[in-house]
């Protein structure tokens, strides 16, 4: 954990308490709705006071956050921005112990090899990486619902997504939304209970002929409108149960499998936009707070590299057209499609953040070799400090949102 004092830790309190409001909405005094009552044009004042209350929070987190992120000595500031599986159940490995106390991972990620056990194992596992790291790092997990879950049976069990899209069908729209939302909460409470605070999910992908094949379930259908809607609701029902969501996968997916094969968007920019769509209405909407982009070729943007390592695709698009202002996630680069055979994997790292990503998933070999080059990278030049603070300093931000920083 990073506190240097306990006047900072009063602060982060302060801070988590009210950045609440950012989550609420635009709410009157004790939850209540704003008068609407109040002549046109004069404002409310409750609601501007609260407004303004939040917007003053917000500042001062991320002010808070990009003076811790700027006093991390380059080990620290390396580690942050990488999320690493773990090696163990029940409890680490003894190399793994001697991996996290090495490089202190900003993120740890949990498969299901790690959760096939009971929840106070899990727990004990949780405990015990976070503990070797200094600052509070994200506990991730791929909970989607339906297929992609990595709890036992009857811990957190979702739907599949596709499973809504069937529902709006027949019972309506409205109360779907409001069942994806009571859904999604019920599981976010009781994956937060055992430590979860980053959900690399929902699919906000509409379905179409070309990622049918690869998403299948996993998407809330075809219609783009819908989409967004109920990637809206999960988000929402998470962030109640204090989970952040990484969005995904900016700006689509095409072909089987991207994992194993090459996943490429033939689209010109017309339809790209079409394609991304849903992102833009969670990204307009604020929901989306953490984007994971995909390894997919970009040909009409980006001819000579994969979004996950395009600055046309990620800075270009996603931060100055779209105006995301989050954390970008990327998938680990040795998957065979994202694969390239003149670039080692933790050095493709170094070139997707340096192309505007902020945090980047490694399985536990690569995490050694990872923190490394991004190490070398920041000696040689190659990689910025300004550039991995900025990184950094969004991390440490949505974590002090969270509430990741506590009192022991």
């Amino acid at each position: 954990m990073y506190i240097d004092t306990q006047n900072r830790l009063s602060v982060f309190l302060i801070l988590s308490l009210l950045f609440l409001l950012l989550s609420s909405g635009c709410t009157g005094r004790n939850g209540a709705a704003p008068d609407k009552s109040a002549p046109a044009g004069s404002g409310n004042p409750v609601m501007i006071e609260e407004v303004s209350a939040a917007d003053a929070a917000r500042d001062a987190a991320k002010a808070q956050a990009a003076g811790i992120a700027a006093a991390l000595d380059d080990r620290q500031l390396a580690a942050q921005v990488i999320i690493s599986g773990i090696d163990g159940k029940e409890r680490l490995t003894p190399d793994m112990k001697v991996l996290l106390s090495e490089c202190p991972a900003g993120g740890i990620m949990l498969f299901r090899y790690n959760l096939d056990t009971g929840n106070g194992a899990v727990q004990g596992l949780i405990a015990e990486s976070a503990a070797l790291i200094n600052i509070p790092p994200f506990i991730a997990v791929d909970h989607e619902g339906g297929s992609v879950n990595r709890f036992r049976p009857g811990v957190a069990d979702l739907p599949p997504a596709a499973s809504y899209w069937e529902m709006a069908l027949n019972e309506g729209r409205d109360s779907v939304i409001a069942r994806i939302n009571a859904d999604s909460f019920n599981s976010g409470i009781a994956i937060n209970n055992l430590g979860v605070n980053l959900n690399l999910a929902p699919v906000a992908e509409y379905l179409n002929d070309d990622n049918r094949d690869f998403l299948e379930s996993r998407s809330y259908g075809p219609d783009p409108a819908f989409t967004a809607a109920a990637a809206a609701a999960f988000i929402a029902g998470m962030e109640q149960a204090g989970v952040l969501c990484a969005v995904k996968h900016f700006p689509g997916s095409a072909g089987t499998d991207p994992h194993h094969f090459p996943s490429v968007l033939r689209g010109d920019r017309e339809a790209l936009a079409e394609l991304a769509a849903p992102f833009a209405v969670l990204i307009r909407g604020g929901q989306a707070r953490a984007i994971m982009v995909s390894h997919s070729a970009v040909p009409a943007l980006d001819d000579g590299n994969i979004a996950s390592l395009s600055p046309l695709v990620m800075g270009n698009w996603l931060r100055h057209e779209l105006g995301f202002e989050g954390i970008i996630i990327c998938d680990d680069f040795s998957m065979t499609s994202a694969a390239k055979k003149d670039l080692r994997p933790e050095m493709a790292v170094v070139q997707s953040i340096s192309a505007g990503a902020d945090m980047v998933l490694v399985w536990p070999p690569d995490l050694r070799k990872t923190h490394r080059a991004i190490l070398a990278a920041l000696d040689d030049g190659i990689l910025s400090r300004e550039r991995l603070r900025e990184a950094a300093g969004r991390i440490i931000f949505e974590k002090i949102r969270l509430g990741l920083f506590y009192d022991e």
